[in-house]
């Protein structure tokens, strides 16, 4: 029956009636008329791209005659991904949204051949789901169709920055946080999707990814957050506490962390009280084995419960933690109470990180060279023996 109704379609009737109906629009109407009986199609859909986005054609029902009549004539001569991105604006009017999956539904095999094109129909369809139907089960249905194929793509492309942005919004209402947090990131590393953001959103998405960082219990690698400059939206405002709270933690450095955390107006910091304390003890032994050299790695349960905050009788119970969760590797002497770690985690390294590393990496250097220097000298009489 579709095939019927497309068939009977004037095309230039229903572009001359267009015409006359929207003056101020008549000579948009004419030109793209005009590439229609042309059949420069590359050049209508660059059009169409950009008249979909006109205020005018927000209103009402516009942008689905303008499907129904227009463009469903030639869909199959346009580049699918083109044609899914103004999609995305047709849907929008479907008071019904149920009627706006169906839409999506039957684009699917129009554009099957390319993936991209079918991914973006499908983020689509999940956006409906979780917005507008908060229909979680459909939602979570698209995101692991999609999650794995994506995530082993070669190259990143525009559909990743909106798949990423719909799995973010749907890990920050079901959980887990450390999925959220990942996903969000991931959305602002797409082609400066981040920046793309109203200010507004950039600083509430900030406040978020900040307490997503401390709060999660797997998420121990803070340094990414730390230096992307979507933090930036939250200096010189009442939520400048969020990225000290986050500097504080990625340091390991317990006793400012509880200064920032005591004056910030957030009960999820209190309510997540054992298992955050935990975690920014873990931080800061990760980080006291970090700051010390290969040789001087065996720390003391004393020096770990001064440093971490944690009584002398849990510091095995923190070390178990720690080697349990792979951020380090080592052994316990329970009889001498010291722990050897022999390996960090890597973590993203803020600058004074970086810059004790490439210090330690500079003495490195010269301790190599002087034995080298020493092996080059003493090599004839070590011959003659």
């Amino acid at each position: 029956m579709a095939s019927v109704k497309f068939a009977v379609v004037d095309v230039n009737d229903f572009l001359t009636r267009k015409q006359s109906a929207e003056p101020s629009l008549a000579t948009e109407w004419a030109s793209l008329e005009e590439l229609y009986n042309k059949k420069l199609w590359h050049q209508l859909t660059l059009k169409l791209q950009d008249f979909v986005k006109r205020p005018e054609q927000k209103k009402g029902d516009n942008l689905i005659q303008l499907y129904n009549n227009f463009l469903s004539t030639f869909e199959n001569k346009i580049n699918p991904l083109s044609l899914i991105e103004i999609c995305a604006h047709i849907v929008e009017q479907y008071s019904n949204k149920r009627e706006a999956i169906t839409f999506l539904e039957k684009m699917e095999p129009k554009v099957k051949m390319n993936d991209e094109a079918l991914t973006l129909c499908k983020v689509l369809q999940g956006q409906i789901y979780l917005e507008q139907l908060n229909d979680l089960e459909a939602t979570e249905k698209i995101i692991e169709q999609l999650e794995g194929t994506l995530e082993d793509a070669d190259v990143v492309t525009p559909v990743h920055g909106r798949f990423y942005k719909l799995a973010s919004e749907y890990y920050r209402v079901r959980g887990p946080m450390a999925r959220y947090y990942r996903c969000a990131l991931r959305f602002l590393g797409c082609s400066g999707a981040g920046a793309a953001l109203p200010a507004a959103e950039r600083r509430v998405c900030a406040l978020r990814l900040a307490l997503a960082a401390v709060l999660a219990p797997t998420v121990y690698d803070l340094g990414e957050l730390l230096a992307h400059p979507i933090l930036e939206s939250l200096e010189n405002t009442p939520d400048a506490w969020a990225t000290q709270l986050v500097a504080a933690a990625d340091a390991g450095d317990v006793a400012g962390f509880e200064r920032v955390r005591a004056r910030a107006p957030h009960p999820e910091l209190q309510r997540a009280d054992a298992q955050l304390n935990m975690k920014i003890a873990i931080l800061c032994l990760m980080q006291m084995a970090f700051n010390r050299t290969s040789a001087q790695r065996k720390l003391t349960f004393s020096e770990i419960a001064r440093q971490a905050r944690v009584p002398h009788d849990e510091v095995e119970l923190l070390v178990m933690k720690a080697l349990a969760e792979k951020l380090i590797r080592g052994h316990i002497d329970q009889v001498s109470e010291t722990v050897s770690i022999t390996w960090v985690r890597p973590r993203a390294l803020p600058r004074a990180g970086a810059a004790s590393l490439a210090r330690r990496l500079d003495a490195w250097c010269t301790a190599v060279a002087a034995a080298a220097t020493l092996l080059q000298r003493q090599a004839p009489d070590l011959l003659t023996l």
